[in-house]
């Protein structure tokens, strides 16, 4: 059981404290709601560049690396579809370090044109490194849009395209920051070694006059129920052709999310795992094959992948997952298949939370789910799916209907 407590300041922040003394370090967590399905669909990326931007300087702190090497301390962030994380871990007594950075850039960043041409350098570098020019770099810019129709999750937390960020203007960022970047679009939580009392007072000082804004409208398109499959075949310069499926499933916080979770590991988690041991070792049809669920807030979508060998078909590579898929609708899990996934998922989480940042880290993330006590039931969640609801999630969601289908082809 994690314990904490939950604070909402008079602009609107959200705080959430959770004590835990068996380390003299705390972990000071900022989740801002906005991630890339907040973007404009002809401005995307620019969640991304923010990441990025909010480590260039704020207002009345230059250099922002500078005093929290001063403190000990050290941070870093990620950005995905819906949130942005930014987060610094530093010894406890030094904790009003992290709350005079985080207050500043929440404040306002130092804008300047200098700062936003380096940064929109380095991520346009970024894009072309990572998505352009590495193999099969390209592949969340095609299966994203062939998935969703209307939903942003159609493009990836980089961006449609390197000239989104290229034409970025300084009044543009500015705009997305004043409309996004507020303490009533935000999480933070502190845990570690510190007094719930004091705490609370400490972060009502350094955040508690930043004032509300008005915040961008957040009603995200709903994507449609997907009536038939669909496809997509390109030719890359890789080592092997590749397969893609990928398919509609819940929201992150749906009833369904568990067993969808438990279906993926059930396929694929580890060399034990049915499509590791049907499709590369028995019928070697595959150099590897994975399934994973991209665990959006919104509908997500469980994903199929496999590189195939040199004498592998297309059409035989994805028969052999459609049927293996199949097996899934027609007859139940042993309970022993069941078991050891939920008991490797319980390890993980458990093992986890012996982490302060990833407590941290967690409390926001569920929090804006709906409730960070979340993270205490998310083990019992997964413990009460039983044989029949995993075939029954698996009837729902592993229809032809409701796939899309990428063949990456070697040139």
């Amino acid at each position: 059981m994690i314990e904490f407590s939950r604070h909402i300041l008079p602009n609107g922040l959200t705080l959430i404290v959770h004590q835990d003394f068996s380390t003299p370090i705390a972990a000071v967590n900022m989740l801002y709601k906005v991630g890339s399905k907040h973007e404009h669909a002809e401005k995307t990326g620019f969640a991304h560049l923010f990441e990025h931007l909010m480590f260039g300087g704020s207002e009345n702190i230059p250099v922002y690396d500078e005093p929290l090497t001063a403190a000990s301390g050290e941070n870093n962030a990620f950005t995905n579809n819906d949130i942005t994380n930014y987060y610094i871990t530093l010894p406890a007594e030094n904790i009003e370090t992290a709350f005079w950075l985080e207050s500043d850039r929440m404040l306002s960043l130092a804008f300047s044109e200098q700062s936003l041409n380096v940064q929109k350098k380095v991520v346009v570098e970024e894009f072309n490194q990572h998505y352009l020019n590495q193999p099969y770099g390209d592949v969340w810019l095609l299966l994203r849009p062939l998935a969703y129709a209307v939903h942003p999750y159609s493009w990836p937390t980089i961006g449609k395209s390197p000239e989104h960020i290229q034409n970025a203007t300084l009044i543009d960022v500015k705009d997305f920051f004043y409309h996004h970047y507020a303490p009533n679009n935000a999480i933070l939580t502190i845990a570690g070694p510190v007094e719930p009392e004091s705490t609370v007072e400490l972060v009502q000082k350094w955040f508690g006059e930043i004032e509300r804004r008005a915040l961008d409208d957040k009603n995200i398109p709903v994507e449609p129920k997907q009536e038939s499959p669909r496809f997509l075949e390109v030719s890359r310069n890789v080592p092997f052709n590749a397969i893609y499926k990928a398919y509609h499933i819940c929201r992150r916080n749906h009833p369904d999310f568990a067993p969808t979770d438990l279906i993926s590991d059930i396929l694929s988690n580890g060399k034990s795992a049915r499509l590791y041991q049907h499709l590369v070792k028995e019928k070697q049809l595959f150099s590897n094959i994975n399934a994973f669920v991209t665990g959006d807030i919104d509908e997500g979508l469980l994903v199929v992948t496999g590189q195939l060998f040199p004498s592998t078909s297309f059409s035989d590579a994805d028969e052999s997952i459609t049927s293996e898929l199949e097996e899934l609708k027609i007859k139940p899990v042993s309970d022993y298949e069941l078991e050891k996934v939920k008991n490797r998922f319980e390890s993980n989480f458990v093992f986890e939370e012996t982490s302060i940042l990833n407590k941290a880290i967690n409390l926001s993330f569920y929090e804006q789910l709906g409730n960070a006590d979340y993270i205490n039931q998310e083990v019992e969640k997964y413990r009460a799916v039983s044989t029949n609801r995993i075939m029954e999630v698996a009837r729902e969601i592993l229809s032809v209907n409701n796939c899309s289908t990428l063949y990456y082809k070697k040139n």
